[in-house]
């Protein structure tokens, strides 16, 4: 398919109804196995959200269309690099940008980057740290396991609480300053130094910040207000609300640091990032998903989830169960439907429950509440009518009971 044509295919495919304007797909029958029959292999309808676990999210066809035309011809990655990171940096509002193996590999390199800078004799040198930076400050709060991606270049952590104790950490041995965002965090127990603090008294003492912003989509609104901080890089990814591969992630922010992270990564040889590899069809593919994204009206997108948690909560209250939304998360909407039951009347345990919604036809995966009281139903990236398929089911499970 030439270039032309392939516009046409995605104009046609932008055109095909109202709910192309969501990001999502058309309401549909089942999960079809297709390929998976092949590996005995039953696919899933998802309220767990955007896990890695099960896929994290679904590419949409021109997402297909422009990776199938991209492996198609031989190209210089770096000239790659260069033209989608110059667009992505355009979307995000920062001054450089590159395409990482997800937001882990944007994490690693990102430290990598803090690390050498520019210079390939310490690009070649990590993960031995001697005679350079080696120490990364990070809030107690913000700790997580995903940080393993910055201790994976061999620094040493720092742990601080509070203000005073941020800036006194601070020192010629600090690379950089490591700050999750989102929803990870437990801000109402630990609302620890806020973004713009920390950027503070990053820029007085001359040390980069790093922003986890994985769990800061949707909206993409959420990245280009970082970029309005002046943060020095921000990393997401590209393959859970986005939509875009899922192998891919983003780093953008200083342009120094952007080309010294590239210098860290694949395909230069010998460096901590050349495992991290990224090819020429998912740039684009992230290039093309981010395209759609940032023009997605994500107001429509929030009506819809709305849509189908009430329909959940209706339905699973006809079923005779206790069904209620939860919180939203502090950055972003995620619509949850929490139901729970009394097992002493209906004897059915939450594991057995979810086994059976696991085991079932279709194959529906969902979350246990906290504490495993409960389950929980994400609804988040899911196609119109899975509602109905989730319903079904859970009548089907509770009414032989």
């Amino acid at each position: 398919m030439n270039m032309t044509s392939r516009r046409k295919a995605i104009a046609a495919l932008a055109a095909s109804g109202p709910l192309s304007k969501l990001g999502i797909s058309a309401a549909k029958k089942a999960p079809t196995a297709g390929i998976y029959s092949q590996l005995g292999i039953r696919p899933l309808i998802n309220f767990q959200g955007t896990m890695t676990t099960i896929g994290a999210s679904k590419m949409s066809p021109e997402i297909h269309a422009a990776m199938a035309e991209a492996s198609r011809d031989y190209v210089y990655l770096e000239e790659v690099k260069d033209a989608v990171g110059e667009r992505i940096a355009k979307l995000a509002g920062t001054e450089s940008a590159l395409v990482a193996s997800g937001a882990a590999g944007a994490i690693c390199l990102g430290t990598c980057a803090c690390l050498t800078g520019e210079d390939n004799a310490k690009v070649r040198q990590l993960p031995d740290l001697t005679g350079m930076k080696a120490d990364v400050v990070i809030q107690k709060g913000h700790r997580n396991g995903y940080d393993h991606a910055v201790r994976n270049t061999g620094v040493k952590i720092v742990e601080v609480e509070g203000a005073s104790a941020l800036a006194a950490a601070l020192g010629p041995k600090t690379a950089m300053i490591y700050f999750l965002g989102g929803t990870s965090h437990d801000w109402e127990k630990d609302p620890g130094v806020s973004i713009e603090e920390t950027m503070r008294i990053a820029k007085k003492a001359g040390v980069p910040v790093l922003i986890d912003a994985a769990n800061m989509l949707p909206p993409w609104g959420n990245i280009t207000k970082l970029a309005a901080l002046g943060i020095d890089l921000i990393a997401v990814s590209g393959g859970k609300h986005i939509r875009g591969p899922q192998s891919s992630g983003i780093l953008a922010g200083r342009k120094d640091l952007i080309r010294a992270a590239w210098l860290n990564s694949s395909p230069h040889s010998d460096s901590l990032g050349r495992g991290m590899k990224v090819n020429r069809e998912e740039m684009i593919g992230l290039w093309v998903a981010l395209e759609k994204y940032a023009k997605t009206d994500f107001d429509a997108v929030d009506r819809e989830s709305a849509r189908q948690a009430a329909f959940l909560i209706d339905a699973f209250k006809k079923i005779g169960l206790n069904a209620e939304k939860t919180p939203f998360d502090r950055t972003r909407r995620v619509h949850r439907v929490k139901v729970t039951w009394d097992e002493t009347r209906i004897k059915l345990t939450v594991r057995q429950v979810e086994q059976q919604l696991r085991d079932g036809d279709p194959r529906i995966v969902v979350l246990r509440a906290a504490g495993g009281k409960g389950l929980e139903f994400t609804v988040f990236m899911n196609d119109p009518g899975d509602e109905k398929f989730a319903a079904r089911r859970m009548k089907e499970i509770f009414g032989a009971a």
